[in-house]
């Protein structure tokens, strides 16, 4: 089976690392997988791979397993064009619509998979792909609060609103939880039109294992943050509570990641109340050495998705606490770890910070019942199975027959 796989290579973020480790696991099937990704003209190779699109465009063969020094497997791309880029939104130039329609008529994929960018072209791709007759499927994967809360889950919301006329024109949207999918079945999506496919993790990869990372930061317990240090993250809040609970020079918190609130929060957290900023961490391997080094992971957000960031810490072995924006409450329910209100995250944080502290045998109890949900509901494997069954019904509903596997 051929899959055109519509996403983002850059920058790093969750959608980002979902196209990568979805088309990774493909392509270790035996799936021919072409990625066609958004590119600003001026970024270095770009303009070669869009004189591609204007060409047919010859299949380059790939060894299953095979992967750059990213981490991204090797398969055919097409360049989309586009103004700019970022972890939030994109946006594509006059000619991207045109580029896409070409690319794919050429392409003759068996399905046509999105993993939606916050893009103008999103609302296009189901006339596209109708008129190329290919069937269209979406994951869909905006951070959300189902309770609207705050004015960031409220604006997230609209998200929803807008997306969902459109999403009922394709043949399946993903979503990584019921909580998404009841959201967009009321309004109005059809429920048949909506699958249920959690975000999920190589919990292979992601596990426990040694970690010097006690005696790199003379730490005692570690704690961590990773993600961006963006407004709907709530960092600050985090921040506030680590300051006044007083944890000791015996405690750290690593704030993994970069965002638009790091320079600022930087100048009142410190290495003085044992905060160390550790930036964005693109070796793979060194986020999860720092994982399977850390007692606890702490994610405070507004709004998430389902995180990927708080699946990979579970599946290391590390005691989780999380807002229960999202889905991430129903990842850590039933006593797989701690569940916040977003409402009071400064005051609950404030109250748990020194409970761990003090009592390491909760880490380890949390950390064991964490690694066993990813088990049972969380696996990549899982995850790519769930999608493979979701492209054969497309397929069979259409009764369209595959080109080759």
């Amino acid at each position: 089976m051929h899959i055109a796989w519509l996403g983002k290579k850059s920058p790093f973020c969750g959608n980002v690392t979902y196209s990568r480790e979805v088309t990774n696991a493909l392509l270790e099937r035996g799936y021919q997988v072409s990625f066609l990704h958004f590119a600003q003209e001026e970024q270095p190779g770009a303009k070669a791979l869009l004189n591609r699109s204007s060409y047919k465009l010859p299949f380059a063969s790939h060894s299953l397993g095979k992967v750059d020094d990213e981490g991204w497997g090797d398969c055919p791309e097409v360049a989309i064009p586009c103004v700019m880029k970022s972890t939030l939104y994109t946006i594509p130039t006059l000619r991207s619509s045109k580029v896409l329609a070409r690319s794919l008529w050429q392409l003759q994929p068996d399905v046509v998979h999105a993993s939606l960018t916050l893009s103008p072209l999103d609302f296009l791709l189901p006339e596209i792909c109708e008129e190329l007759n290919l069937p269209l499927v979406a994951t869909f994967h905006p951070p959300f609060d189902r309770k609207l809360r705050n004015i960031t889950s409220g604006t997230q919301h609209l998200a929803y609103q807008l997306y969902a006329p459109f999403l009922a024109n394709y043949d399946s949207s993903i979503v990584f939880s019921q909580i998404q999918s009841d959201i967009l079945v009321r309004l109005g999506v059809p429920e048949s039109r909506v699958a249920v496919i959690p975000n999920g993790v190589d919990a292979q990869k992601y596990s426990p294992g040694p970690s010097n990372l006690k005696q790199e930061f003379e730490a005692e317990r570690i704690f961590v943050y990773q993600g961006r240090i963006a407004p709907e993250k709530n960092v600050e809040a985090l921040l506030k509570a680590w300051k006044q609970s007083e944890m000791g020079p015996d405690c750290k918190l690593l704030m993994v990641g970069t965002g638009p609130l790091a320079s600022s929060l930087k100048m009142f957290y410190g290495p003085e109340q044992g905060v160390i900023w550790l930036g964005f961490i693109a070796d793979e391997q060194r986020r999860i050495e720092i994982l399977r080094g850390a007692d606890v992971f702490i994610l405070p957000s507004l709004v998430e998705g389902l995180s990927l960031s708080l699946l990979e810490a579970m599946a290391c072995g590390v005691a989780c606490i999380a807002t229960d924006a999202g889905a991430d409450g129903e990842v850590l329910e039933a006593g797989a770890g701690v569940i916040l209100n977003t409402n009071r995250v400064t005051s609950q944080l404030r109250t748990l910070l020194p409970l761990f502290r003090d009592h390491p045998e909760m880490a380890v109890l949390l950390g064991q019942k964490a690694r066993r949900r990813v088990l049972e509901r969380y696996t990549l494997s899982r995850n790519i199975s769930q999608v493979e069954r979701l492209y054969a019904k497309i397929l069979q509903q259409r009764q369209i027959p595959l080109t080759g596997t």
